[in-house]
């Protein structure tokens, strides 16, 4: 295997070499101009009058703002050109500016070490993030009838990636949620499933391992406030959901590590809930959302053997 270091740049600069892909329509679940989701009709072969399951997917970035749903069009592309109708969702993240929150030191790319911190800025908004995720998957059912009737939300699998796999799985855990937060729910969401990619699946491993530059503390406001929101925004402490759950991770992920996804399985397991944990050998962070990766392939064969 090359250098790891040169293997993942190369894994990275193939997952942004793909165009932007137009959704087929957008429509708001909100004021602010980051309340916005895409919709991608399905185009692969279906049986006449059949519905298309609906893949929601979340994007990932360390929940910075610099990086938007623009990136993970083409993958939402690749789903529907497998059948899926896809649903893809932007949320506020960090600040806007560093005057608008504390700086961190700035390095490049996307995600991971790329994720780590752009612009100087900090990952996310609190409680805005998370308002924004809830009241998105809320409004939904109401914006895919308009938008995609060609879908069934009855066979609904939310994806997400990195900082969207989180939420991916945050989302998933609503009900479990401690009852005095905001975004509780009385009952489970109507889903087939999550499939979280690489996800920054729980948070105190996360912090240990220094993924994305501290990013899930920055969420949480800092350090003086990480530890009374971890409860209300770590999803391995959200367990069982009682939903079917399955981690897609590379063995060679530098960004977020094997060791997070692997934390979280455990963390399911003691609370009685079987996790699936799909490790793909020598693939790194961003195959599983490159079109042109085999990683992706799988990633969708997992979000069909839940939505079909």
């Amino acid at each position: 295997m090359p250098d790891a270091a040169a293997h993942a740049a190369a894994e990275e600069e193939s997952a942004f070499s793909h165009p932007a892909v137009a959704p087929d329509s957008t429509a708001a679940y909100g004021d602010h101009p980051d309340q916005v989701i895409d919709f991608y009709v399905p185009r692969g072969e279906r049986m006449p009058g059949e519905a298309a399951p609906l893949v929601v997917v979340l994007h990932g970035g360390a929940w910075r703002a610099p990086y938007d749903r623009g990136h993970i069009t083409p993958f939402a592309d690749f789903l529907a050109r497998r059948g899926f109708a896809v649903a893809n969702v932007e949320y506020r993240r960090g600040p806007a500016s560093p005057a608008e929150g504390a700086s961190i030191p700035a390095q490049s790319g996307p995600g991971g070490s790329a994720e780590t911190a752009a612009g100087g800025l900090v990952a996310g908004r609190w409680p805005d993030t998370f308002d924004d995720i809830a009241a998105a998957l809320d409004a939904l059912p109401a914006l895919v009838r308009e938008a995609l009737p060609q879908a069934d939300p009855r066979r609904t699998v939310l994806t997400g990636h990195s900082a969207g796999g989180h939420l991916a799985l945050w989302a998933a855990a609503r009900h479990v949620l401690p009852k005095d937060a905001p975004w509780h729910t009385a009952a489970p969401a109507p889903l087939r499933g999550v499939v979280a990619l690489a996800p920054i699946a729980d948070f105190t491993v996360a912090e240990k391992l220094a993924v994305c530059g501290g990013a899930a503390a920055q969420l949480l406001g800092g350090p003086a406030t990480f530890a009374e929101r971890l409860p209300y925004a770590d999803p391995s402490l959200l367990l069982p959901t009682g939903i079917a759950t399955t981690l897609v991770q590379g063995r060679a992920d530098l960004d977020v590590p094997q060791a997070v996804a692997e934390s979280y399985a455990d963390a399911a397991a003691r609370s009685g809930e079987v996790v699936g944990l799909t490790l793909l050998e020598d693939v790194g962070h961003f195959p599983l959302i490159d079109p042109a990766a085999d990683a992706c392939a799988v990633v969708a064969e997992e979000i069909a053997q839940l939505a079909w």
